[in-house]
């Protein structure tokens, strides 16, 4: 595999509304981020994947985009956007944006422009589709939940469609007049320095035009959307749009692209992230969906460790020789990976979180982090449905309720799986918001942050944040990057509830040990151990020795004998 510039770096996402507050209104910012850019560069943090901040209503908190190549006034100003790109290379720290282009706002000028005169060319950026029998064009339900499909304003039976919020009209990529728009913009932002894009909900673009009706999967009579993505014939177009959208705009710029993908066949890795396949990699998400449940949260189950151990080593699997996955333990749409993944009693362990961190960032591939991780930052509490802001939460508290739970058990799975979960404000202190803000926070702080925050750790050598440090400062080590980034991974000890152990090779051997439980786990060492680089409890494995007992949630690396 041809070497990138970016396969030995470290990425971090940042939510910038919850990131840190510069001036007091309670709302995270961009001169927020750029004062924090130290700290992520003492964390080991090379690129920064930023969610919007273009101008938006913030129906689904910034992707629904109103002008995508304006800053919302609530983040700054284009000129607080060009100092952070300037500060950020300053400290060889490069920045991607989130690309939104399956949907836009319903307040940008196309959407306004298309209905103000549907038979028009706007009308044509859009999927405007004549009822069926005085119902919408066909029974897909949103990812939110309800119909796909709202009537356009001012229209009695002429829909447009929409697989998220109703304020999320879908862009017809069909179109290539809305295609060479969408360019457009994507190279003004290359060229303005941005050295790439996370690239949101990509698979939706193309669409099974023939808008059939699908199996009804729930109470409301509706379908789920993403039965479309199956339908033969929908993959082979989408890879067309990708590859020219690559050609005219990531190629050229040698751009860095990760792309959100789900529901695609592993048989096709290689057409997203192999030598020339359409991004540079894409997010692991199979430990992400695991536990979940199609007829919603109220019936999804927390998975065990050793089911994270077992996707985490399929996808690993599924990438070998083709290209370098995006591994994460958590991000925006997802609960905080300590509450999903580890058992309720280990969720204030710190050793815990740190042999999860362990486990998942030494992988092979680009480990991204979210804020807060790093901290060990866990689920929040909610009272009240009232309570929470997400989108997505109110949907499936609604499809709870429709399937029969009680309003208390509703809440409670919601609870689990809510995106507010990882969209509370970062906890920099036990001060006043946590630090993050002298004004009203826009979204309530996690009341565990007088326990969990970044002041306290940073000082505290055994910290989870520190842990996270020497992490990803071993894995860029000169001594040991052949192996930990561009090296193979081989998973050892799988049949041992809760143990992940694999080798990384690549001129040298190491052999990395998380033990994921609440027992010892016993186990013979696939060689001798050399040196002990890592270790997050006192004790353990020595020099010499071919054999040892992982006390719980122990993490090692070890160097082994060549």
């Amino acid at each position: 595999m041809e070497r990138q510039w970016w396969h030995n770096k470290a990425a971090y996402q940042i939510w910038p509304k919850s990131f840190y507050d510069s001036n007091g209104d309670g709302v995270g910012d961009l001169p927020g981020i750029t004062a924090k850019l130290d700290y992520l560069k003492d964390l080991g943090v090379d690129i920064i994947w930023l969610s919007p901040v273009y101008q938006s209503p913030l129906a689904d908190q910034g992707y629904d985009i109103s002008d995508y190549q304006a800053i919302d006034p609530r983040f700054g100003t284009m000129a607080d956007m060009d100092r952070l790109l300037a500060e950020a290379k300053r400290r060889d720290i490069r920045l991607v944006m989130d690309l939104v282009v399956n949907h836009c706002s319903d307040e940008h000028i196309w959407f306004k422009k298309a209905v103000e005169d549907p038979e028009g060319p706007y009308g044509q950026y859009f999927y405007f589709r004549k009822g069926k029998n005085g119902k919408a064009p066909c029974n897909w339900r949103g990812y939110f939940g309800g119909s796909a499909w709202s009537l356009v304003p001012g229209q009695t039976d002429l829909y447009y469609l929409h697989l998220f919020h109703e304020k999320q009209p879908d862009l017809n990529w069909e179109n290539p007049a809305l295609r060479r728009e969408i360019y457009k913009m994507i190279n003004w932002w290359l060229d303005k320095g941005v050295a790439g894009f996370r690239i949101d909900a990509i698979v939706n673009i193309k669409k099974d035009l023939a808008f059939r009706d699908y199996p009804v999967d729930r109470p409301d009579g509706l379908s789920d959307c993403r039965q479309m993505l199956s339908e033969p014939g929908v993959a082979e177009g989408l890879g067309e749009f990708l590859e020219e959208m690559k050609r005219e705009t990531f190629a050229p710029h040698k751009a860095f692209t990760v792309g959100e993908v789900f529901d695609t066949d592993p048989a096709q890795l290689a057409e997203f992230i192999g030598p020339d396949g359409h991004f540079s990699t894409m997010f692991d998400f199979a430990p992400t969906c695991l536990g979940k449940d199609a007829k919603g949260w109220g019936w999804a189950k927390q998975p065990t460790t050793t089911q994270y151990r077992d996707a985490c080593f399929a996808s690993q699997r599924q990438a070998e020789g083709v290209g370098f996955l995006a591994n994460i333990i958590e991000n925006h749409d997802e609960p905080r990976g300590v509450s999903q993944y580890l058992p309720k009693e280990a969720q204030d362990n710190e050793q815990a979180k740190t042999c999860l961190a362990t486990a998942s960032v030494l992988l092979r591939g680009i480990p991204f982090l979210y804020q807060g991780q790093e901290l060990g930052m866990t689920n929040t509490r909610f009272e009240r449905i009232e309570d929470v802001d997400d989108v997505s939460t109110h949907g499936e508290y609604a499809a709870c309720l429709a399937l029969g739970l009680t309003e208390e058990q509703a809440l409670a799975a919601c609870a689990q799986y809510s995106r507010d979960n990882a969209r509370t404000p970062v906890q920099w202190t036990d001060g006043e918001n946590a630090g993050f803000t002298t004004g009203t926070p826009w979204i309530g702080v996690n009341p565990n942050y007088t326990r969990i925050n970044a002041k306290e750790q940073q000082v505290r050598p055994d910290s989870v944040l520190n842990w996270y440090k020497k992490l990803l400062a071993l894995r860029k080590d000169p001594q040991w990057e052949e192996a930990l980034v561009w090296g193979d991974c081989e998973p050892v000890m799988e049949d041992q509830e809760g143990l992940m152990s694999y080798v990384r090779t690549g001129g040298k051997t190491l052999l990395v040990v998380c033990n994921l439980s609440e027992l010892p786990r016993s186990l013979a060492l696939p060689g001798t151990i050399r040196q002990v680089l890592l270790n997050n409890q006192e004790g353990g494995p020595q020099p010499g020795f071919d054999r040892y007992a992982a006390q719980p949630w122990q993490a090692v690396v070890l160097e082994l004998e060549q």
